[in-house]
This record gives C-alpha cells, structure tokens and sequence, in this order.
C-alpha cells in the first residue's frame, strides 16, 4: 500500500502579498487513494458481499477494474451485465488466476486464501495483493473496534453496535459480519464508530490493528486451509500484533489460548470471565450478576437473568462486550440493551411452535464449541439436525454433551459418518438414551424430524459444521431450515 503524507489541515504556510494565510485545497487522504488508483490497473477476485458495492464504486470514479472468477459469463448472470454496463472488463473461467501480474493491485475476495501459490507468484512480482477489509483499515478516520474469535464474534460484534449506538454515535458495523464497510468511507466521520467482526481469513494479511480488539476465544477451526493450528492461531493474533500503546485488548481469560496471548498486548489489557474475578475486567459473580472490576473496586451491571437471549455463552458475549465499551456506554445503556436486544439471525434463532413444539435455526454453529454452547442453553434434551462439509477439525470434543443433552440426533452431509463415529465410541453413548437417525437432505431431516418429535420438545439445527457442501453459507442454510419449518 502506498503511504500517505498530508497536511493535518487544509491550510498552507504560503503568505500572499498583503501578509495573510492563504487557504488552498488538500486532498484528503481517501481523495487521495482514489485520485491515485485512478492510475492502477486494478483487478478484483470474485464478487460477493465484499466485493460488489465497491466494484461499482472504483468503476464509478474511472478506475480501471478487472474482475477475475472461476464463473463464467453465464453463470455469473445479473452480475456480469451490471458490471458490464458500468466498463468493467473480466477475466473468466477455470484460469482466471493466471493473469495477475497484468495489473498493479489486486484485491483478494477473504475466501480466496492468502497463501494461494498464484497470489504468492504475483507478490513476488511487484503485484500489491490487497484486500476490501485492509483498505478500510489503511482509511478508517474513525475509532474501529475488532472483534474475532473461533466462537462467538457475531454477536458480540453486534452487542458492541448496539451499544455504542444508545449513545447517540453513527455506527458502522461490518466485515466478515456481512457487509462491506470501504464503499462507505467517504461519508464515515471522525466522530463516528466503526465495529468490525474479522475471521481468519481477513486476519491473516491485516499488517494493522484496531483501536479495541476483542478475541472471544480460540479453539480449533478452518483447519481444511490454514492446515495447521499454528496457522490460525496466527491469523488471530494478527488483530493485536500491531496495536499502539494507546489501544485496548479484551481477552478471554477462561481460554487457555487466548489467555496465553496477554504478554502480546501492547495497550491496555481487560479481562473477560465467567469463572474468575479479574484485577481489571468483566466477570461473573457468585450471585449472577454480571460485574466490572478495576483497582479493587467492582461495579454490579446487570443480571444475567435480565439477558433477554439465552445461554450461558452468550454472558460471555456480553461480559466481552461490555468491556469493550467500558468507559464509552454508560452502565444504564448496557442494561437497556441487555434487557431488549432479541438476538443475531441464525444464532439459536426461535422460528416457530407447531403441536408443542419449539423450532430454533442455529445455523451460525459450524463448530463443536458453538454446538456444545447451543446445546447448554436449554435445560433438557433435544432433538438435533447436525452435519455438513468437512472443515477437518475433530468431533470428539462435543460427544459427551450430545449423549447427555440429545434424544435424537438427525446427521445429513458429509460428516455424517464422522459425527456419529465420534458420538457412538464415546464411553456416555446409551442407544437406549440417545437414537441416531440419517437424512439425505434438508427436506428429509425437517420431515424426521418433525415425525419423531412429541409435544414439549425442542428441534434445533445445529450443524457443527460448515455448509458448503450443500448452500454458499451458513445463512443460507438457516434461511432454507427456517422455511422448511414454517411450511410444516
């Protein structure tokens, strides 16, 4: 990335004739990234949520754009057209990567991995492989707040929103949390608040950190890319490794990897906890409530039984949250928010209650430690929809908690196999206790499901899995089982 070096204010120390400061034009540093990307060739791998608004703005302000996808024009349909229409040019199909040291910056969609052979190839040639999320960084005038985590970064990302947002400041939240925040920067204000959810993915290239970054916890996950737990754990690290001395870190001190990484922190340094009492921090008290501490003092701040979402982790979502913003929300605002916030989408969702019969979409669970935590949230057994594509990470973890807490377990996809193996040789498994069925698709579960159950219980998906085998994402898997379910 270029490096940017401007006035801090948009007077110049020329006098005219008469002795008086004469006032010019300064491009502001975004002015300026775009005035000089107007002379790159820019190219873009894959459209998307992270790609598409800013596609149409770089074309909107004449700058060259490529857009390099395995799809071709066919399939890429709408799309293609609008892009088209706007002069966007493309390089398709199976060797769309082929091609990229024609351009001067390229920006990398997150799932295409940032240690792929032909982005490394193109690096070393000069090419500047950049990415949606690391621009905004590079841009943000604004306060940012990350938030990453193998479980968990979702909601508390949007806690963190919600809460600054009582306050009165323009909140803009995004990132791996859905949208694409650098199509907004020309209308972000210095004053404003910037909250960002970041995975792996994004973290493994960011050379920048925020000013509050949270890491929820870390625990085995996307191991099927980054192939080694020394990897990830990298990526995660990222969100602090380049902090100032100005900057603050939440940590969860309840998990051994995340607690290890204190001795990185450059900033300031809070606690989250549910089993402990930090010297400075949030925590759970022996009276549930849940508490902020620093220099022997403990402010209570609100009940976890005031917390109008379920679960035992998601006190530790709000634990992280609050720490994040102590100091900038006042306590009364973090209750009002505790008390009437309703939940994420796809996070233990309630879709309906059908003949005594209560249906919950928790598709955001695409590992074993946000099964087990969805699991934990209900006080009896459940009927669970669990499975999908193979991220390589074990299922050995979660198996003593679905014999206990599970009836029936309906598995689809194709770890199918690899979560019953796990669930049936773990020493708890009673077949008396616990019944394991299979279906070939979403229709089939929702319908066995729905067969099997009887009045009092609960269904929940809760897949332990990613779901690329058979939808682009985990929402639009929830969506199809939240369709599914209210069709019945």
């Amino acid at each position: 990335m270029f490096l940017l070096r401007l006035p801090l204010a948009g007077i110049s120390g020329d006098n005219d004739r008469t002795g008086r400061c004469r006032q010019e034009t300064v491009m502001t540093k975004i002015e300026q990234y775009f005035h000089w990307m107007q002379t790159k060739q820019v190219a873009f791998i894959g459209t998307g949520v992270s790609h598409n608004d800013l596609i149409a703005l770089f074309l909107r302000k004449g700058i060259r754009v490529t857009i390099c996808d395995r799809k071709t024009e066919e399939q890429m349909g709408e799309t293609y057209t609008k892009f088209k229409e706007l002069g966007a040019e493309f390089d398709l199909g199976d060797g769309y990567l082929e091609h990229l040291t024609n351009y001067d910056v390229v920006f990398r969609t997150p799932g295409m991995y940032f240690n792929n052979p032909a982005l490394t190839a193109a690096r070393k040639q000069g090419v500047i492989i950049t990415s949606e999320m690391e621009t905004f960084f590079d841009l943000c005038p604004c306060r940012i707040y990350g938030v990453t985590g193998s479980d968990g970064k979702t909601t508390t990302t949007t806690l963190i929103s919600e809460m600054l947002a009582k306050t009165g400041r323009r909140v803009y939240k995004g990132g791996n949390i859905g949208k694409a925040l650098l199509p907004l920067i020309e209308t972000i204000r210095e004053e404003d608040a910037a909250v960002v959810e970041l995975s792996s993915f994004q973290l493994i290239s960011m050379r920048r950190s925020p000013d509050v970054a949270v890491i929820t916890n870390i625990s085995p996950n996307h191991l099927d890319v980054h192939g080694t737990m020394e990897e990830y754990i990298g990526c995660k690290v990222n969100l602090i490794a380049h902090q100032n001395a100005y900057s603050k870190t939440v940590l969860n001190l309840d998990n051994a990897q995340t607690a290890a990484l204190a001795e990185q922190v450059r900033g300031r340094l809070l606690w989250f906890t549910r089993q402990q009492k930090p010297e400075r921090g949030t925590f759970l008290d022996a009276e549930g409530w849940l508490c902020y501490a620093e220099a022997g003092k403990t402010q209570r701040i609100v009940r976890a039984e005031d917390i109008r979402i379920p679960g035992l982790h998601n006190v530790e979502n709000y634990l992280a949250a609050i720490a994040a913003v102590w100091g900038e929300v006042p306590a009364e605002t973090i209750v009002e928010v505790a008390k009437t916030f309703g939940g994420v989408e796809h996070r233990i969702e309630f879709v309906r209650e059908l003949d005594g019969v209560k249906w919950y979409n928790d598709s955001i669970a695409t590992s074993p430690t946000r099964v087990l935590a969805g699991l934990r949230s209900f006080n009896q057994r459940l009927i669970v929809i669990a499975g999908g594509y193979d991220k390589k990470i074990p299922f050995e973890p979660m198996a003593e908690t679905v014999n206990q807490r599970v009836k029936i377990l309906i598995l689809m996809g194709v770890t199918a196999p690899k979560i019953e193996k796990a669930v049936t040789e773990d020493p708890s498994y009673d077949p008396a206790k616990l019944q394991i069925v299979h279906a070939a698709s979403m229709e089939e579960a929702v319908q066995k499901a729905k067969e099997l159950a009887q009045p009092g219980d609960i269904v929940t998906l809760s897949p332990a899995c990613a779901s690329f085998d058979l939808y682009p994402n985990f929402e639009a898997r929830g969506q199809h089982f939240k369709n599914l379910v209210k069709e019945l």
